[in-house]
C-alpha cells in the first residue's frame, strides 16, 4: 500500500510540473483546471516583494498549500532542508535569506521536478542550493546537520508520517527547528477518501488530525509544538468536487470545516 501511494504521488506531480498544473485533485490536472478550485488551496500564498529576482513564472508551480518561508526566521549562515521541494520557490527563497554562507538543501523523488528545479536554480544564478534525489523517509542527510527544516504540503502525501517526523528530528542540529505548512483535519474524512490513491495525491486522503500530528512530533522528540490554522476550506460548492472526488453533494457539504491548511511548528531540544 505505502508503494502504491508513493507510485501515484509521483506520477501525479509528474504530470503536473510536466503540464504546469496544480496538484490538489484528481482530474487531469492535479487540482483541477477550473481556476477557482487551484485558487482554493494555492491562491495569495505568497507577497510580490518575496519574488523580487526570481522568476516569475515559479508561483505558477509552487503546489503548496501555505509559504513555509513565513513560518520561522532564518538567519545568514544556516542549512535549510526542505521536504518535496518540487519546482525549488521555497529553496530558492530560502537560499536568499540564509546567504552565501548558508545552505538551501531540496529533496524530491521525482525527476522531473528535479530537472525543474536545477533549471530554475541556474535562472537565478543562486550557488548556495543543493536539490537532492530521494525520499522523506530516508533523507540522505547525516545526522545532526540541519538547523531548519520546511515542507510544504508534502508530508501528508507520506504513508509512513511517523518515519518521516523521525527522519525530520534525526537530520535537525539540538535547537533545530521545524516549520512546515500541511493540510490537516478536524475530523476525520469519509472512509472512500481515505482509501482513494488520487485523494492522496491531491493533499487531502492521506492527512492527519490535528491531535494525532502533535501526538506524532512529540513521539518522534519534538517539544514546543504549535499548530496555526491558516484556512479553511469550504467543499459545499460544485466546483470543488475534484478536491475530493468521488463523493455526492452531501457528503461534501458534510466535509466542510474538515479540512484546513496550518503551520506546523515544533523544535528539536537543545539538551538531544
Amino acid at each position: 500500500m505505502k508503494e502504491d501511494i508513493r507510485e501515484v504521488v509521483k506520477h501525479k506531480y509528474a504530470q503536473a510540473i510536466t503540464q504546469k498544473n496544480s496538484c490538489c485533485g484528481s482530474g487531469s490536472s492535479c487540482c483541477g483546471g477550473d481556476p477557482l478550485e487551484v485558487d482554493m488551496i494555492t491562491g495569495n500564498l505568497y507577497q510580490a516583494h518575496e519574488m523580487d529576482g526570481l522568476p516569475r513564472d515559479l508561483v505558477a508551480t509552487s503546489f503548496g498549500c501555505g509559504n513555509p518561508t513565513a513560518l520561522t526566521e532564518l538567519h545568514p549562515g544556516e542549512v535549510v532542508l526542505d521536504l518535496g521541494s518540487g519546482a525549488g520557490l521555497d529553496v530558492l527563497l530560502s537560499a536568499r535569506r540564509v546567504g552565501p554562507n548558508g545552505k538551501a538543501y531540496g529533496l524530491d523523488m521525482t525527476d522531473e521536478m528535479l530537472a525543474e528545479a536545477r533549471a530554475n536554480q541556474k535562472r537565478t544564478g543562486l550557488s548556495n542550493v543543493e536539490f537532492l534525489k530521494g525520499h522523506i523517509e530516508s533523507i540522505p542527510l547525516p545526522e545532526n546537520s540541519v538547523d531548519v527544516i520546511i515542507s510544504n504540503c508534502v508530508i501528508n502525501l507520506s504513508a509512513d508520517k511517523d518515519r518521516v517526523l523521525q527522519e525530520a528530528f534525526r537530520v535537525l542540529k539540538p535547537g533545530g527547528r521545524l516549520a512546515v505548512s500541511d493540510i490537516v483535519l478536524t475530523r476525520a474524512l469519509p472512509p472512500n477518501v481515505q482509501q482513494d490513491l488520487l485523494a492522496w495525491a491531491g493533499c487531502i486522503g492521506g492527512a492527519l488530525q490535528e491531535q494525532e500530528y502533535r501526538d506524532k512530533l512529540i513521539a518522534a522528540g519534538f517539544n514546543e509544538v504549535e499548530l496555526q490554522t491558516t484556512r479553511v476550506y469550504d467543499f459545499s460548492s460544485q466546483q470543488a468536487e475534484r478536491i475530493l472526488p468521488g463523493l455526492s453533494e452531501a457528503e461534501r457539504k458534510d466535509s466542510n470545516g474538515a479540512v484546513l491548511s496550518a503551520f506546523i511548528r515544533a523544535k528539536k531540544p537543545l539538551e538531544y
